[in-house]
């Protein structure tokens, strides 16, 4: 693995974020507009019922974590597109880059992009709402790497499809994600999910993170077994994700990557 060429892929992402209006909106102009209404929302609900506590900052802190989650996926599966779209597939891998180089690249543009995202978004609700997210420090560190390690799984997973199957499938680039949204309880308690929904959330990483993230945000107690169990699903997930993506890959590329278009 050479750090010139997973910097020069980084590179070809930038400039290319640097250059699409549809990537910036993304990036900046929708968690805005959901930090507004949900902030909204929330704050009418906090007046009409004010027996609820911390209403507010539970639903902003659940859209910025969520933000994380959806940056690591995001990096992987749009970028893939990206490539299919503009038929760059081929030119990128008859250079020397590696498989794996490519991925080094996405996981290292899912933890810049997800900083400079979750700082915008964390920066927003400050102004907006006086949610200081900022004000737990270290403590929520371990909950948004893993929430990151997330994403990464799924990107995985969606870009094996994507590389797989081509743009039959695109629509899951933005739309997989959101199928482990209800079981995650990004802004609910686990308790609040029905019995047979909690017993799915029982083996969904972000379940646990976004959980654990809540009980530090209201108590400032870091719940390290609901970290451990994040971890060690997360674990799993990416190593399942990571060789479904290499077979997917592998199968193209027998195919010829122009069958790919």
């Amino acid at each position: 693995m050479k750090l010139h060429r997973i910097w020069g892929v980084i590179l070809r992402y930038n400039y290319l974020f640097k250059h699409s209006l549809d990537r910036q909106v993304d990036a900046f102009y929708w968690p805005t507009v959901d930090l507004v209404l949900w902030g909204l929302t929330s704050s009418y609900l906090a007046e009409k019922a004010a027996n609820i506590p911390f209403a507010v900052l539970m639903v902003i802190s659940g859209l910025v974590l969520w933000i994380i989650l959806w940056r690591g996926q995001y990096e992987f599966t749009v970028n893939i597109l990206e490539d299919m779209w503009n038929k760059n597939l081929v030119n990128m891998f008859s250079s020397p880059l590696k498989l794996s180089e490519w991925i080094a690249a996405f996981v290292l543009l899912g933890i810049v992009k997800s900083a400079v995202s979750v700082s915008f978004a964390a920066g927003v609700a400050f102004v907006l709402y006086k949610a200081n997210l900022f004000a737990f420090g270290f403590k929520l560190l371990p909950f948004l790497f893993l929430l990151l390690m997330t994403g990464w799984w799924v990107g995985l997973f969606v870009g094996g499809l994507i590389v797989r199957f081509g743009g039959k499938v695109q629509n899951f680039a933005w739309s997989m994600v959101f199928l482990i949204a209800p079981f995650s309880a990004i802004y609910y308690p686990l308790a609040a999910l029905p019995v047979w929904a909690q017993k799915v959330a029982m083996f969904i990483p972000s379940s646990y993170l976004f959980e654990g993230a809540r009980q530090v945000i209201l108590t400032g107690v870091v719940n390290g077994k609901m970290l451990l169990i994040a971890l060690i699903l997360n674990l799993i997930f990416t190593i399942f994700a990571l060789l479904f993506f290499r077979a997917s890959f592998k199968k193209v590329l027998d195919r010829g990557l122009v069958k790919l278009y």
